[in-house]
């Protein structure tokens, strides 16, 4: 009985374990992601390889300073909204997840929302979002009575609205700013597939998503596979990612719009055209946050603007997006660990000799 109370004790501290490791490692990619941010300029870059940990804090906080302070406080306002418009709607995709699973009773809109926002703000800046988002979500829905297989389904759907958001909106800038991958081929050496092209491929995207919809119009059917049924969304649910995967893109967008200088004279789509190709660049590449990817798409797609403008725009952006909410999200995650450290430990059954004691 002392041993099997030992194994229940080891199992109760290792979950908890697993959440204090992804803090620390999150807190190193914080590190590591500021240090590379602000290494963009080539005289912070020397000041940075002969300091030691302390020195290129003082030197990061010195480049953040200086590039922050050039930007209007409304500009600041704005994208802090736009901030809180993208975060709302990912915390949406977990709602519109759990109605279609039919276990949104029981859970409230603060602990979707701040489930949510954890498990965002752990994948955008660890990387491989499907493990790390997956893991916070794993803990988080369990506690709340979901199995895992519901949780592996919640995970996927919450993947599926963002791609399905990423491909309608990249279909819509396609549409509407063909030009825009123009300047892509002429900085990567690429051969331009010309306007007509680029409209047809944006229509033939925003086809792709208009079956998806039709195919929740006309109840298709459940897919099995091995045994696991698949339950394709029904119309109420695909209204919802209609208006919830848009609205992340755009907030999201919005941030470095924002963050770019008036005189830059670049319009929205542009800027969410350029946003959504490094974004989705930065995902497939599995870079924590995008560094110099994004960049560069940015920088080809907007040759007209200065790249120090560029630079503070996209520092503008992690800070909002990626930064402050990775800062606050880490508190959350050791209080929750603690929490379900101390219900697992009222829950290990002391053994013969202790009882009573």
């Amino acid at each position: 009985m002392a041993c099997e109370g030992n194994v229940k004790r080891l199992k109760s501290l290792f979950w908890p374990l697993v959440g204090l490791v992804a803090v620390v490692w999150a807190v190193r990619m914080l590190y590591f992601k500021l240090q590379a941010e602000v290494a963009s300029d080539p005289a912070v870059k020397l000041l940075l390889a002969d300091g030691g940990v302390w020195s290129d804090l003082k030197v990061i906080a010195s480049v953040i300073a200086d590039r922050l302070a050039g930007i209007p406080p409304s500009h600041y306002l704005l994208a802090g909204l736009s901030t809180l418009v993208a975060y709302w709607a990912l915390a949406w995709y977990d709602r519109i997840a759990l109605l279609h699973l039919n276990r949104q009773k029981g859970i409230s809109w603060i602990y979707v929302a701040t489930c949510s926002f954890v498990t965002y703000a752990l994948s955008h800046n660890i990387g491989v979002s499907v493990l790390s988002g997956g893991m916070v979500r794993l803990r988080a829905y369990t506690a709340k009575g979901l199995s895992t297989p519901e949780v592996a389904v919640l995970v996927a759907l919450c993947s599926f609205t963002f791609a399905f958001g990423t491909i309608m909106l990249i279909g819509v800038v396609l549409v509407g700013e063909p030009e825009i991958l123009a300047p892509m081929a002429d900085a990567f050496g690429w051969q331009d597939i010309g306007r007509g092209a680029t409209i047809g491929f944006g229509a033939i995207l925003l086809a792709l998503c208009a079956l998806y919809v039709l195919g929740a119009w006309l109840h298709f059917p459940p897919l099995k596979i091995w045994g696991f049924e698949l339950v394709y969304p029904r119309m109420p649910i695909v209204a919802r990612q209609l208006v919830a995967a848009p609205m992340e893109l755009v907030g999201a967008a919005g941030i470095i719009y924002f963050a770019l200088p008036a005189d830059a004279n670049v319009s929205f789509m542009v800027v969410a055209g350029a946003f959504l190709l490094s974004f989705s660049a930065g995902l497939l590449s599995q870079v924590p946050g995008g560094v110099g990817v994004m960049e560069a798409v940015f920088l080809a797609i907007l040759p007209d603007v200065a790249p120090t403008a560029v630079f503070a725009a996209l520092l503008i952006w992690r800070m909002f997006y990626l930064i402050i909410p990775l800062i606050i999200s880490l508190p959350i995650v050791l209080m929750f660990e603690r929490s379900q450290l101390g219900k697992s430990t009222k829950n290990v059954e002391l053994p013969p000799e202790l009882r009573g004691h």
